[in-house]
């Protein structure tokens, strides 16, 4: 790996600063502000694009500035985006990093910045960077705080990057004692089983802070919104003093970020909780935080947040890349059907267009349902059937096949036949393609590579059957959408005669119990069998996840929204003999 060999004066006097554990952090007015102001900066911000990261920033800190804020308050290695992965490995990348810092020291003047991002190590032992968070007033950095818990499990690989903090201090200003923290730093508050040794705040907590800010890179699951607040209000009870959390919010890939940043008054109650999945600016008064008695939450509604996280995944995954258009291979179906509404939400319908692709095997409904779905969203939709080509294929193949039944393979001829007319679309007219399984199909192997599970995202992998029903309802929550019949008829690839899932499968209410137990509650077969499963159904359905893993690893990244996605959260092998 490599080794920084430069470092700035302002880098080793900090590097001091962190060594001297009882050192006094220079105090900018002795009297006491009654009414400091502090602005949670929510902002969305996109991986390595530091001059729009930078330039952003910027433009919050002038907002704030207009508002007679004291602190503006920035998310974790918000200079640079999270997660920056192996960027973080070129110098030239912490330069960039380095320079964004420089232009937000200018801008500090009349107002501290408080900011993540990372910063060298100029210790030779040890990792080469901190992830840190550091306090800029008067165009001079006053302080830095480095990250001591550094998350390796399920998305996070910290440690691959960081080394953690040895030293705690508090920065004063305006005569508040300030507590700086980096995310993971408030979730180790010694529960049954903690993962790390030590608690930072325990440490900084020495030096009697009057409250706490912590910038955070908090991604979305269904389950999280809830849990971080739980977590952030052991905090303030524990430690008797407010809290100020600013978190991402966007989508990197695959993660998403909701945003959701917080104020809590010492009593425990959220005084102020900033919109989900959008960008924000909000003020608060440090006073009055910490006398407010009232709780202000928003609504949680599982399906709801989906919904959200969903559309704002695939327009950050085109906006970010810098493509505008999609293209999806609505069969008629329930899955490409909501895939579809999803894009029309987040890219507009005239960016969307749809390829309806029927074979001798399609019924009559199902090309309707998806031509009524096409017109109730007003976007372009094509038919090209492929009953010739498929026939060509048998033809060609048949001196090959002679004596073969109709199988599976005949099935994966129609699926790849598609995938090829959809990439064509893609590749003409510069469209991304859509893949459309859920997590139901995706965990048991229920589709064909190179076929239905092409394409540049995949959009509803990370959602059960179950809950795509739920998704479908919920997008007629209003008026009708996708058509009810779609919602309604049993689900069927319709790839042979007369076909339905359930040939093959147990009902998706069956199944997804099944599947949740074993991917998000890593529960083995014993365990999930003396739930009142049935144990062949159990070692089948387990069997079917672990040797469909290949597949898993060729499919187009997965919109993370449960707390245990296909992809960087869930490493398995592929070849393996667990449960086999």
């Amino acid at each position: 790996m490599y080794r920084f060999n430069s470092y700035t004066i302002t880098q080793l006097h900090d590097y001091t600063v962190q060594r001297l554990h009882s050192s006094t952090i220079t105090q900018f007015n002795d009297s006491t502000i009654n009414n400091m102001k502090i602005a949670l900066a929510q902002i969305n911000v996109i991986i390595g694009d530091f001059e729009h990261n930078t330039r952003k920033m910027l433009d919050y800190i002038q907002r704030a500035k207009s508002q007679e804020a004291d602190i503006i308050v920035f998310p974790e290695l918000a200079t640079t985006g999270y997660p920056p992965r192996d960027f973080l490995e070129f110098s030239d990348f912490i330069e960039k990093a380095e320079n964004a810092i420089n232009r937000l020291k200018e801008a500090s003047q009349g107002i501290a910045v408080v900011v993540g991002t990372p910063t060298v190590n100029p210790v030779v032992e040890g990792k080469d960077l901190y992830n840190s968070v550091v306090f800029l007033h008067d165009g001079k950095e006053i302080y830095r705080q480095h990250k001591t818990l550094l998350p390796t499990y399920d998305i996070f690989d910290e440690a691959r990057y960081f080394e953690e903090a040895s030293a705690w201090n508090i920065v004063e200003f305006q005569g508040k004692k300030i507590a700086l923290t980096v995310c993971e730093d408030l979730w180790n508050l010694g529960n049954e089983n903690p993962l790390y040794t030590i608690n930072p705040m325990d440490e900084m907590m020495k030096h009697r802070p009057d409250f706490i800010i912590n910038v955070s890179a908090s991604p979305f699951d269904y389950n999280h919104a809830t849990e971080r607040i739980k977590i952030l209000k052991e905090n303030v009870k524990q430690y008797g003093i407010p809290l100020v959390y600013v978190n991402h919010v966007g989508a990197q890939t695959d993660i998403i970020f909701d945003g959701g940043s917080l104020a809590i008054s010492p009593n425990q109650k959220v005084v102020k909780e900033l919109p989900y999945f959008t960008e924000s600016l909000e003020i608060v008064k440090v006073d009055e935080l910490i006398k407010n008695q009232t709780e202000h939450q928003q609504p949680k509604e599982k399906i709801a947040l989906i919904h959200e996280a969903l559309v704002l995944g695939i327009k950050d995954y085109f906006g970010k890349i810098g493509f505008k258009t999609a293209v999806v291979g609505l069969s008629g179906g329930l899955d490409s059907a909501v895939t579809t509404v999803l894009a029309v939400e987040a890219l507009g319908k005239e960016n969307v267009r749809v390829l309806l692709m029927p074979s001798q095997f399609s019924s009559d409904h199902s090309i309707k349902d998806a031509k009524d779905l096409a017109e109730n969203l007003g976007i372009r939709y094509d038919i090209v059937p492929i009953k010739d080509i498929f026939d060509s294929y048998l033809k060609e193949l048949n001196p090959l096949f002679e004596g073969k039944p109709f199988d599976v393979t005949e099935e994966n001829i129609q699926a790849r036949i598609r995938g090829n007319l959809l990439m064509a679309i893609s590749n003409k007219f510069g469209n991304i393609l859509l893949n459309t399984s859920n997590k139901s199909e995706m965990s048991v192997g229920y589709g064909t590579l190179y076929g239905d599970l092409a394409g540049g995202i995949s959009v509803i992998a990370d959602v059960y059957k179950t809950e795509v029903y739920d998704l479908a309802h919920y997008i007629n929550r209003d008026k009708e959408i996708i058509p009810l019949n779609t919602i309604q008829k049993p689900p069927s690839a319709e790839l042979r005669p007369d076909q339905k899932d359930s040939d093959s499968l147990p009902d998706y209410d069956i199944l997804d119990p099944i599947l949740k137990h074993y991917i998000e509650g890593r529960k083995s077969p014993k365990e999930i069998i003396a739930l009142g499963y049935d144990e062949a159904l159990v070692n089948r359905i387990l069997k079917l996840v672990n040797r469909n893993e290949f597949k898993r690893y060729q499919t187009a990244p997965v919109l993370r929204v449960s707390p245990k996605a296909f992809g960087m959260g869930r490493r398995m092998p592929i070849v393996a003999k667990y449960l086999e």
